[in-house]
């Protein structure tokens, strides 16, 4: 993992947490605790690859380019 998907971790994870426990809340099926908990789970498991994947995306699209420092 490079470190721009460790830097883009904590907000992807924190996203896709709450997508998944809104999504659990709103289906209201069994908001107990634990569809809640799992859901979140989830969304932290989904959240390593999906950072990898927008960082290796950044990465990509901004090889090449240097800025433009001030001496």
């Amino acid at each position: 993992m490079n470190r721009l998907a460790l830097v883009l971790f904590p907000m992807v994870a924190t996203t896709l947490m709450g997508i998944a426990v809104i999504a659990v809340l709103t289906m209201d099926i069994w908001a107990t605790g634990q569809p809640i908990l799992l859901a979140a789970a989830a969304g932290f498991v989904i959240s390593i690859p999906v950072s990898w994947w927008i960082g290796r995306q950044l990465t990509a699209l901004t090889a090449g380019r240097q800025r433009d420092l001030p001496s």
